[in-house]
């Protein structure tokens, strides 16, 4: 009954007749996962597609950006360091901007996002990625589209069209083959972390683009963010006392981007992104991720770029733009 209540809130108020009724346009409906019409909240749809991809940008360094602060720290470090200094940066703009505390009906999918986007999938990443290289942690963002567009159909009964599922799952083939080919194909105990990282992240994401329907997509990360903070902030008490800490630049640098790009700014855009486009839509422009991700594990980390990898990029591409054209 108050799902709209943002939209009702600023809508001006007309004086409606039985004979105005009668030949009044039928007013469209949106459903949870409909994107809305262009100019709708202020996010036409080619601005949702650049948020979306700009989100996609932030994530791919988040890979290189882990495996160059645990050069310096320990896995819980990590983790904790970047939730905390991602809260303090969140915290200060929700008190700048005297935000509202979200209603209550909001806070169960609030702590879905914490507990997959700001805990979940971090911790379980950095601590595959202590015996994981970066292509083989690939396979999961391989993965995570299709993950997140079937955990949007089932949480919102977004009904994708055929074409879109094929080109979604042929994407996912192109690219999961190519990170195992580059990995060795050889499954060890970081494909556990990486496995349970896919299935918390799609929740958060899905939770995270419903939510952005509702609020900005700054207030859904930055009030997720809140809600862990006694925890991340115990976590990293306790983590700095027991695990080696040696501040490298290198280390620094990566715990900054990965407080800052990947925890804060990379969700903002992405979820904003998805709120305006549809989650199923925005998810499958993170096929490009894991290509990304090797062009800056080659870059960053000194890594050779495989050869098929330029007939990986162009498949992957078409399958995005067969995706983004698709009717849901």
């Amino acid at each position: 009954m108050r799902a709209n209540d943002s939209a009702i809130a600023s809508a001006p108020i007309a004086v409606s007749t039985p004979e105005a009724d009668r030949h009044a346009a039928p007013a469209p409906v949106l459903t949870p996962e409909a994107p809305a019409a262009p100019g709708a909240r202020g996010t036409p749809a080619g601005r949702g597609v650049l948020f979306a991809a700009l989100g996609v940008a932030a994530f791919s360094l988040t890979f290189p950006g882990t495996a160059w602060a645990l050069e310096g720290m320990g896995p819980w470090t990590v983790v904790m360091l970047r939730s905390v200094l991602a809260t303090v940066l969140a915290g200060g703009a929700l008190l700048a901007f005297r935000v509202r505390v979200p209603e209550r009906r909001h806070w169960a999918g609030i702590a879905v996002v914490a507990g997959g986007v700001v805990l979940g999938f971090p911790l379980l990443t950095t601590l595959a990625l202590e015996t994981s290289t970066t292509s083989h942690a690939a396979v999961v963002v391989g993965l995570l589209p299709l993950t997140t567009a079937a955990c949007s159909a089932l949480r919102t009964g977004a009904r994708p069209s055929r074409t879109f599922w094929i080109a979604s799952l042929v994407g996912a083939a192109v690219v999961i083959a190519f990170a195992v080919q580059q990995s060795g194909g050889a499954p060890g105990r970081g494909d556990l972390f990486l496995f349970l990282a896919l299935l918390v992240c799609a929740a958060g994401y899905t939770e995270g683009g419903r939510l952005a329907r509702h609020m900005p997509g700054w207030q859904v990360i930055g009030w997720a963010l809140v809600l862990t903070f006694p925890l991340t902030a115990a976590g990293a008490a306790v983590a700095l006392s027991t695990e080696p800490l040696r501040l490298t630049a290198h280390a620094v640098a990566g715990l900054l981007w990965l407080a800052i790009g990947s925890q804060f700014v990379g969700i903002l855009v992405w979820y904003r992104g998805m709120a305006a486009i549809g989650i199923a839509r925005a998810s499958q422009l993170q096929l490009a991720q894991p290509l990304l991700t090797l062009v800056w594990s080659v870059l960053l980390l000194g890594e050779r770029l495989p050869p098929a990898a330029p007939a990986a990029a162009l498949a992957v591409l078409a399958c995005i733009a067969v995706t983004q054209r698709a009717r849901g």
